[in-house]
This record gives C-alpha cells, sequence and structure tokens, in this order.
C-alpha cells in the first residue's frame, strides 16, 4: 500500500532579528580591538568621500575654536567630529548622540528569552555559582571567537558517557594539532592518562562523529574519508582513491590509479576534483593567531593616591566631515541625485564619528565601574579579586548586558599587576564564612597555591583540597576543584606523587 502525499497551503507567523545596517556598523566598532578599529575606520574612509582623516593637522583644534568666532554655523558642521549635535532639519544630520542603551534595545530582547527560558527551567532550585558561570559563559559566547578545543569540548559535554570516555575525550581534544587530527594513537593516549584502552577508543570513535567533519583522524586520508562518508560517497570511487591509492594521488598518477581501479582517465580525474573540494585541515578554521598583538585600549595607574582611568587614542584616527562636500550641496548646483547621494554620505559619517566616540566612553564607563569594584585587586593583586558580573555592570551603566558583553570583547587593561583581557575581571565566585565574595580565579590560585606548597611524597586528593578550602570558609564541590585543577594544567594526586623520596 502506497503512502499518499497531501499538499496545501498555511500561512505562519514568525519573528525574526534584523538588524539595520547602521546598527551592525555601530555593533562592529563597538566590538573591534584597538588595532582593528583603525583598519574598520579605513575602509569607511575608502568608502566614504565626504570623511576626513585630520589626526596628522596641527593645531586643527585651534583652527576650528577660531573658525567658530567667525562662522558659528560652519563651526556646527566642523564640530561633527567632536560633541555639539547638529539642528535636526539640516540635510544629512545624525542622531544628536548613540545611546547604546537604545540601540541595542532589539539585542536586549535576546537576553530576556534568554532569562526567561532559564526562569521557566530552574524552579525554586537556588542560584548556584556554577548556575552563574553557565549564565556567564553564554552572554561571553556572544562576541568570543570559539577555539577548536572549546568547540569540541561543548560538544563533548553533550554525550552521555562515561565519565573515563569523558576523561578520555579530553585528553583527545588537548592534544589535536592544528589542523584538528589525533597526534597519539587511543592506545598511547591511554597509557599516557592512565586510562582504560576501551574508553580511549571509544573516545576517539565519538571523536570522529564530530563538527567539524574530519576533525580526529590520524592523518590526512583517514580525514578526507571522514567526509566523504558524511556525504554518503563512502563506497564512491573518490573514497577508494583515497583508501587504497593515496600515495599515487598525492602524486596525481592518474593513468595508474586509472588502470589499478578500472576506471578510465576521466571519471579517475572527476573524482580528484571532488577530493580537491573536501577540507584538508578541517580545524584550522578555529586555529587562533598567537602572534597577535596586544594593545591595552585603556590604562588603569595610581596617581599618589588617586587611579586614573587613560583611554588609548592613539590608534584611533580623528575624523570630521568634509568642508569641500557640505560647501557643494550649499550652492545648490546640484542635482537631486547627486544632492541626496551627499547627505546621504555626509550622514552616515556623523553616524560613524559618533559611534567611535560613543564606543569610547563606553569603555571609560565601564572601566571606571570595574575599578570601584575590583579596587583591591588593582591595589594587590589577584588574589583580591572580587566576583563580578556582567549584569551588575549593565545595571550601573544602563546598558544590557549583551552591550557590556560586546564592548568589553577583544579590549585589554593595562594595570599596575600586567596587561589583562577586561573579560578576566568578570567572574563569578563564592561566599566565605564571613560573608566576603571570593571570585573563582582566586579560588583557582588558593587551589594552585595548596598544591605547591603540598608534600609531593603525599599529594593532596581532590577531596583533601576541598577540605583545605573549607577550613578556610569557602564551600566547593570536589567536581568543582577537579574542574578548576585542570584548568590550572595541574595533574591529579596520583601522578602529581614524587616517588624519588
Amino acid at each position: 500500500m502506497c503512502a499518499g502525499f497531501n499538499q496545501d497551503l498555511r500561512q505562519r507567523q514568525s519573528q525574526s532579528l534584523v538588524l539595520a545596517p547602521q546598527l551592525r556598523q555601530s555593533l562592529k566598532i563597538l566590538q573591534v580591538a584597538a588595532l582593528d578599529l583603525r583598519s574598520v575606520i579605513q575602509e569607511e574612509l575608502e568608502a566614504n568621500p565626504t570623511l576626513e582623516d585630520v589626526s596628522n593637522e596641527t593645531d586643527s583644534l585651534d583652527a576650528a575654536a577660531d573658525s567658530s568666532l567667525d562662522n558659528p554655523a560652519a563651526a556646527e558642521d566642523e564640530g561633527a567630529d567632536a560633541s555639539p549635535p547638529p539642528t535636526d532639519d539640516a540635510p544629512g544630520d545624525a542622531p544628536e548622540s548613540l545611546d547604546f542603551s537604545k540601540e541595542f534595545e532589539v539585542l536586549a530582547k535576546l537576553g530576556e528569552d534568554w532569562r526567561d527560558y532559564l526562569a521557566e527551567g530552574s524552579g525554586n532550585q537556588p542560584f548556584t555559582s556554577e548556575d552563574a558561570e553557565r549564565r556567564q559563559h553564554f552572554f561571553d559566547s556572544l562576541v568570543i571567537e570559539t577555539s577548536l578545543q572549546e568547540h569540541l569540548l561543548r560538544q563533548a559535554d553533550m554525550l552521555d558517557v562515561t565519565p573515563e570516555v569523558q576523561d578520555a575525550l579530553r585528553h583527545l581534544v588537548g592534544g589535536l594539532d592544528e589542523r584538528g587530527f589525533l597526534t597519539q594513537t587511543p592506545a598511547d593516549a591511554a597509557l599516557q592518562a592512565g586510562l582504560p584502552l576501551a574508553a580511549a577508543q571509544e573516545a576517539a570513535r565519538l571523536l570522529k562523529t564530530f563538527d567539524p567533519i574530519g576533525i580526529g583522524a590520524l592523518n590526512l586520508g583517514e580525514s578526507l574519508l571522514l567526509q566523504l562518508q558524511n556525504k554518503g560517497r563512502g563506497e564512491s570511487l573518490a573514497a577508494r582513491i583515497v583508501r587504497d591509492h593515496f600515495g599515487l594521488l598525492t602524486r596525481r598518477r592518474i593513468p595508474e590509479i586509472a588502470r589499478k581501479t578500472g576506471a578510465d582517465m576521466d571519471e579517475v580525474q572527476d573524482a580528484i576534483e571532488d577530493i580537491g573540494r573536501l577540507d584538508p585541515a578541517p580545524g584550522r578554521k578555529f586555529a587562533d593567531d598567537n602572534n597577535r598583538v596586544v594593545v591595552p585600549d585603556v590604562v588603569v595607574e595610581k596617581d599618589e593616591d588617586e587611579w586614573k582611568i587613560i583611554l588609548n587614542n592613539d590608534y584611533i584616527p580623528r575624523l570630521r566631515i568634509s568642508n569641500t562636500y557640505k560647501e557643494m550641496i550649499a550652492r545648490g548646483t546640484l542635482s537631486k541625485q547627486e544632492r541626496d547621494y551627499l547627505s546621504e554620505r555626509i550622514r552616515s559619517g556623523k553616524f560613524i564619528i559618533n559611534s567611535i566616540e560613543q564606543r569610547q566612553q563606553t569603555i571609560e564607563r565601564i572601566t571606571r565601574e570595574i575599578l570601584k569594584v575590583q579596587r583591591d585587586f588593582f591595589e594587590d593583586g589577584v588574589h583580591k579579586l572580587r566576583p563580578l558580573t556582567m549584569t551588575q555592570i549593565a545595571d550601573v551603566v544602563g546598558v544590557h548586558e549583551t552591550t557590556v558583553s560586546r564592548a568589553i570583547a577583544n579590549k585589554y587593561i593595562r594595570t599596575p599587576h600586567g596587561v589583562f583581557d577586561m573579560k578576566f575581571f568578570f567572574t563569578p565566585g563564592y561566599e566565605n564564612a564571613t560573608g566576603e565574595s571570593v571570585s573563582n580565579k582566586s579560588v583557582k590560585e588558593m587551589i594552585n597555591e595548596l598544591i605547591l606548597l603540598e608534600d609531593k611524597s603525599h599529594p593532596l586528593s581532590d577531596q583533601e583540597l576541598v577540605a583545605k578550602l573549607q577550613s578556610k570558609g569557602i564551600k566547593i564541590a570536589r567536581r568543582t576543584v577537579a574542574k578548576y585543577r585542570e584548568e590550572l594544567g595541574l595533574l591529579p594526586s596520583n601522578l602529581r606523587r614524587d616517588y624519588t623520596g
């Protein structure tokens, strides 16, 4: 009995988030690092003829001030790169100021939906520090570029497997090269990590099913086969060539491949072209740029008894709207099409100038609140770091968490204790016995110090570390201690034991 087919037409309503081009542009300017911002601005200078870079002009501010005395109307236009707002009825005017709390209203809806989702799923359960970490990770993930290891470990965390297989997966993922290939066999991994061979083999099998396809292979040939199998072409001529004649393939010995496979030359050529469209390094798209130069966006330093915040404007060109084009519009000799084009370009240029100014103001305001909360850190160092969430800063600054998340992305602060990613200062924490808040980074430092000072012939187990921390008034679960220890790159107690004594 054949199944019947039925066609009908139905209307369905749905909501989608659509960002206007100018909003996307302001998001980009807010999010990029200092060095990258110069490139973004340079692109705008090349695309918009009404924008001028006056960074190299000496006494430009004095000249603008003198001009304002002689011609107040011209001074208003010259001030497009500063704070005075243009009048509402002037052609091509931009808004008086970019209020990111309003500009990000559509993004705020995303945050509200997420909070509603959490509320529905949490019931009456207490909001623990681990919940705070997961929530913070959601906001961090809005802007942070995910590494290959993070991408794979998230997939691993979703699997319902034994702890041994999870440990083996983490070990294998940590050992992948930049292409996403294994650097050791499952047997070697099991021996090195002290895990059952069966667990390592199962982890290796599962890893090959992860996204991106082709990850977890031992070599290029196996990776290409995984990709072909995923396309349902595991028995194709291309798969046979990769599996049985890889050496000939790398030397492009087409006649010899044709003879050994029994296929004609054209078929072999087509199969090789199919292979050429596969990804030879599926993990490379996630590779970090380890040679990236870090330029602090803001400096926090102490001048006698006062802390000062200094924004780094060295890499931000100073822009203004060209007088030439404003005068062309004012003369009234342009056609309507030409006038509309220049008016739109001037409006866009003013929007860029205001976006850059608002970006710097937002970074400064966030930094000022970080300094208020983390003053003990700036005075004494990491062990005095306090718990801080983006919600706290957002509430004080008057913006949404997503705005804070984007504003601190790829930004760095130079402090008396070194240069830190701005995200470093945002961390959940614990409350000790005296009611004082302690950040999880401070807890990690305590764990590191306890292990550093332990008796190497009788190293502290994770449960003993829990007891030591509880004696300091910090209540923490053993699994959390184990997680922090692994994040610190410290081995478990059975592998830290010094047998020489």
